[in-house]
């Protein structure tokens, strides 16, 4: 897997062209002070790994993360998540940070090479997944469905619904 260098969550179209692809991203929270190394190295501070096969690529996925964390709709699930413990998103968006690897393929195509490629995006958020699972002895915290909630379905007030 290669991922870019980590990238301050408020910079990631910087990312550029690559965001147009499907891929895998990662998510962390840091200190009040940026990680010491940018380049990309796997960190028990990782919260969310998640995946996109997207025709919006990973520039659209990780909006979506962005809005569910910044305004009452709802439409990643694992922001979702996130947003119950980080509901200040002016320090989260201060304190994040995110790498992608991405995939070159057409989404929209049915050839079997793009059908491989992205069938290894979903592959990849799961060795990624398991990565951090052997190296930590844990899910990164949003990932463990069973041990976080939704911000949305612990609050009185009912936002309108998206996919997530």
């Amino acid at each position: 897997m290669n991922f870019t260098n980590w990238q301050p969550w408020l910079s990631r179209n910087k990312l550029g062209e690559i965001l147009r692809y499907p891929g895998i991203y990662v998510v962390r929270l840091c200190s009040e002070t940026a990680p010491e190394n940018l380049s990309f190295q796997w960190a028990e501070d990782v919260i969310y790994v998640g995946m996109t096969n997207s025709v919006a690529g990973l520039k659209g996925r990780l909006a979506q993360f962005d809005e569910t964390m910044r305004t009452p709709r709802v439409t990643h699930g694992g922001a979702d998540r996130v947003r119950l413990k980080h509901q200040d998103y002016n320090h989260f968006a201060s304190s994040a940070y995110v790498a992608v690897c991405h995939v070159v393929c057409d989404v929209t195509s049915n050839r079997p090479d793009d059908l491989k490629l992205m069938g290894k995006v979903a592959e990849l958020e799961y060795l990624a997944l398991a990565i951090y699972v052997e190296k930590f002895g844990r899910l990164p915290e949003f990932n463990n469905k069973k041990a976080t909630k939704k911000f949305s379905k612990t609050t009185e007030q009912r936002f309108p619904r998206g996919r997530g």
